[in-house]
């Protein structure tokens, strides 16, 4: 397995080695002994499963506040995402700062964002369906989120043709300004 810094403090791209022949394949997309190896200790307790009809289809950003903060493991196992995660821990030098990573279900790829980081994506093909592994439960009085498109963020989401698609929670986010985060 390939570990990757994003360039955000724990922030990874995650690559697991794609065992294949004629057949097909076989990957080994969580090992928690493989990913003690590489530095990473985490305790997974809840998968979850999204899919999006269309392409322009954004989920985020969002997060859980302590205690109930998550941390993710995010793999594509059916089209491509452009895949977003926010620094929203006011102490952090680099609180608001971003990276995007693509991931694919042809590249087998994953990213890890931790506990103090918002995280979203966008669909960037139609059919995409996407995994998650989160080290706890969902909690709705924990759960927050912050505008995809706040201008103080800046994040480049690449402009789909038929326009983006959200969520009625998602389209009344606040600003990372006036949104409850991390200290």
């Amino acid at each position: 397995m390939d570990v990757r810094q994003l360039g955000l403090d724990g922030v990874l791209e995650i690559v697991p080695k794609r065992h294949g022949d004629a057949r097909g394949y076989f990957i080994e997309t969580w090992n928690a002994e493989r990913f003690l190896e590489a530095g990473i200790d985490l305790r997974f307790v809840q998968d979850n499963h999204s899919y999006s009809a269309a392409a322009g289809v954004v989920r985020g950003l969002h997060y859980q506040l302590p205690p109930r903060a998550q941390d993710k493991l995010l793999r594509v196992i059916r089209g491509k995402i452009l895949d977003v995660a926010v620094d929203i821990r006011r102490s952090s030098k680099t609180f608001g700062k971003w990276v995007a990573l693509e991931i694919s279900a042809e590249k087998g790829n994953q990213i890890l964002v931790p506990k103090g980081f918002a995280h979203g994506f966008v669909t960037l093909v139609p059919d995409t369906e996407v995994l998650y592994k989160v080290t706890d439960t969902y909690s709705p009085a924990h759960d927050r989120s912050i505008r995809f498109d706040d201008p103080d963020i800046g994040i480049d989401w690449p402009s789909p043709a038929g326009g983006f698609e959200l969520s009625a929670k998602d389209l009344k986010a606040p600003t990372l300004a006036n949104a409850e985060v991390f200290a």
